[in-house]
């Protein structure tokens, strides 16, 4: 057994003024009611919470503070994620991860912005992939990014075990990603951390889920500290053996005969994404019974003499009581 200690924070997140005390406050409760708590992880935006007016140059005076706190309780920290604001201008949805030492190991930047909602936000383009020396190799994705289940295969391919997912999810999807959270698990065989904040800063419903997608912890709608002790050799022994000795997942995409033309931009694959409009916010009214666009419509469209596109009814016009 490898075990390793991790806690959620869940908390009440305000828009208009500054969170940092708050969390600092509820670090030093956790430390002192569960000290064999080895790393800390709250919600995304938890600092200064959703607004962008709040960005700020990294590294900066705030982060110096968390640096202190885990150097404090020799603890790793990922203290959210915040507003940065880079020399060029563009703003970014930035999370430090701070190791025991008080020393900023890694950074990430939300690779997938909640557009069109967060439309002023840049995309980063860099993965965020550490390692805690004796027990095993974490990567960190923010809120949306789990959405895209290629942010989680570069990530498990590269070795992580344990996904950090810093969410602030006010809306009514936290059921989906609950959900997703689960399937993340299953397909990747690691553990996940979905940390969500309140208030202004989300719902709640935090979930922690492991390997074989079983919730460990799910959070309510109220302010929660959570502990919960992983096993790195539950992941390994999975990952050889497959899921509840079934599925490997992994070896079998490792050992796929197939590769996907929809990845290379240039084949036309995704010819049809490009019918469904600009990515924009969406307008009063309802558009859900337009009819679908025809793919061949699409530009760069090519058909397959071999396997022409035909509009056939689901399942044949067969119902599953046929």
């Amino acid at each position: 057994m490898t075990p390793f200690a991790i806690a959620g924070i869940q908390m009440h997140v305000a828009a208009l003024h500054s969170n940092v005390e708050g969390m600092r406050h509820r670090l030093d409760v956790l430390m002192a009611r569960f000290p064999w708590t080895q790393m800390v992880v709250f919600s995304e935006l938890a600092p200064f919470g959703p607004l962008e007016q709040f960005a700020q140059p990294f590294p900066n005076d705030t982060l110096a503070l968390f640096q202190e706190d885990a150097r404090r309780h020799g603890v790793w920290l990922l203290p959210g994620s915040m507003f940065e604001k880079r020399p060029d201008g563009r703003i970014f949805n930035t999370a430090a991860v701070i190791n025991p030492d008080g020393e900023i190991v890694a950074k990430y930047s939300k690779m997938f912005p909640f557009r069109p909602y967060e439309a002023n936000v840049s995309a980063g383009t860099e993965f965020c992939i550490f390692d805690v020396p004796g027990a095993g190799r974490f990567g960190v994705s923010i809120c949306y990014d789990i959405w895209f289940p290629e942010t989680t295969r570069h990530l498990t391919s590269q070795g992580v075990e344990v996904l950090l997912n810093p969410v602030l999810t006010g809306t009514t999807d936290r059921d989906a990603e609950i959900a997703i959270a689960r399937a993340t698990a299953a397909q990747f065989q690691c553990y996940v951390f979905a940390v969500n904040g309140l208030a202004a800063g989300g719902v709640g419903r935090s979930v922690v889920v492991d390997p074989a997608a079983m919730v460990l912890h799910q959070s309510h709608g109220q302010e929660d500290m959570f502990p919960i002790e992983i096993d790195f050799d539950l992941v390994r022994r999975q990952r050889e053996t497959g899921l509840k000795g079934l599925g490997q997942v992994l070896k079998s995409f490792r050992d796929r005969e197939v590769d996907f033309p929809v990845y290379d931009r240039a084949s036309g694959a995704d010819a049809w994404l490009h019918t469904l409009g600009p990515l924009e916010m969406p307008r009063k009214g309802s558009t859900a019974a337009a009819p679908a666009p025809d793919p061949r419509i699409a530009p760069g469209y090519r058909e397959d003499p071999a396997r022409p596109v035909r509009n056939e009814a689901p399942f044949g016009a067969r119902t599953g009581a046929d």
